[in-house]
């Protein structure tokens, strides 16, 4: 009996490659007024504004198939750009998917990640969903997606809005999508080479930790219940050193973090073998990927549901501070920097 196979780009046409890819995506959200197949997508605007935010995921740089599933990745891009959403205090409303692959790439693999972002928007993004995209060849795979929001009538919380005296605080874990980068890295040098296998292995052994790296769940409702009351937000994609420093410097303050209240962070990684306190602060303050909601908040404010202290914004240079140490570095992989893409 011949081998049951995906057919592959190059075998379909375009528009059958699209059909099968569209089945998997579901039906567009509740603003979606036109969704696939026309032109343009259109959607709702309330209040005739909207947020809109795009992330692009290459192969090699971003994510691995040989451990990332197609699902995986359609969840992950959808958590990133939601988040984005989020960040800003508005509700997603809709996604626009570019998506380039090598005609050898098998069909199946499209059609996984595009179920991955309609599971991902289902459960972290309800009414959500993809509207519209473009499909082309390309020698890398390559996933662009460019996101919507609506600001329901409340002006958009920026980076910039940090007063002092304001209190910071996080919804959401920190450091787990880095130790779970990290576990991957650590077994694959010992097998050799990556493989979907050693995933496997890895899943079943620390399951929550693989999923913060490979299938993270953003707290896209916890960044829209901040909208109301939040001074500044973001989330945290790169860092929390990293993102609090790019806040303190847009607000013009410093940021001073709480050394009790990192460590409540890091005792939740402590319990991997190999993984000390000084390792948990490390991958807490610079692990990145995690996609939590980083926001300050007025002192007399009660902190939205989700969100815990974690440290105060100050006047003085802007700088990040740990129990009143600055925190010095440029970028890149830094312990206590986190990742920034455009230092390589």
């Amino acid at each position: 009996m011949a081998e049951d196979r995906s057919p592959t780009l190059a075998e379909l046409s375009e528009g059958e490659v699209l059909a099968r890819v569209l089945a998997r995506l579901g039906g567009p959200g509740a603003e979606t007024l036109v969704g696939p197949g026309d032109d343009c997508a259109v959607l709702r605007a309330p209040d005739g504004r909207f947020v809109v935010t795009t992330d692009m995921m290459v192969h090699g740089p971003d994510f691995r198939l040989a451990w990332s599933s197609p699902a995986d990745l359609g969840w992950k891009a959808a958590a990133s750009n939601l988040a984005d959403v989020a960040a800003m205090g508005a509700r997603p409303t809709g996604l626009v998917v570019a998506l380039a692959a090598p005609q050898s790439l098998g069909v199946d693999v499209l059609e996984g990640i595009a179920g991955g972002l309609a599971a991902g928007c289902a459960a972290m993004a309800p009414g959500c969903g993809v509207v519209g995209g473009d499909l082309s060849a390309s020698a890398t795979l390559t996933l662009s997606i460019t996101a919507f929001g609506s600001l329901d009538g409340r002006p958009p919380v920026l980076r910039s809005g940090a007063r002092p005296g304001d209190v910071l605080a996080v919804a959401g874990p920190l450091g787990r999508a880095g130790l779970g980068l990290r576990l991957l890295f650590e077994q694959a040098r010992r097998d050799g080479e990556p493989s979907a296998d050693l995933a496997a292995r890895l899943r079943e052994r620390h399951p929550s930790l693989l999923e913060a790296q490979l299938r993270p769940t953003a707290p896209i409702s916890a960044g829209e219940a901040a909208g109301g009351t939040a001074t500044a937000m973001m989330d945290v994609s790169d860092g929390v050193v990293l993102d609090a420093r790019r806040m303190a410097r847009a607000s013009g303050v410093a940021i001073d973090l709480d050394a009790a209240a990192v460590d409540v962070h890091a005792r939740g990684l402590t319990g991997v073998e190999g993984v000390d306190l000084d390792l948990a602060r490390a991958l807490v303050l610079g692990g990145g990927e995690d996609h939590a909601m980083l926001a300050c908040f007025p002192p007399a404010a009660a902190l939205p549901e989700g969100f815990v202290p974690l440290g105060v914004v100050r006047e003085g240079d802007p700088e990040v501070r740990l129990g009143g140490v600055a925190l010095e570095g440029r970028g890149g992989w830094d312990p206590y920097l986190g990742w920034d893409g455009a230092a390589g």
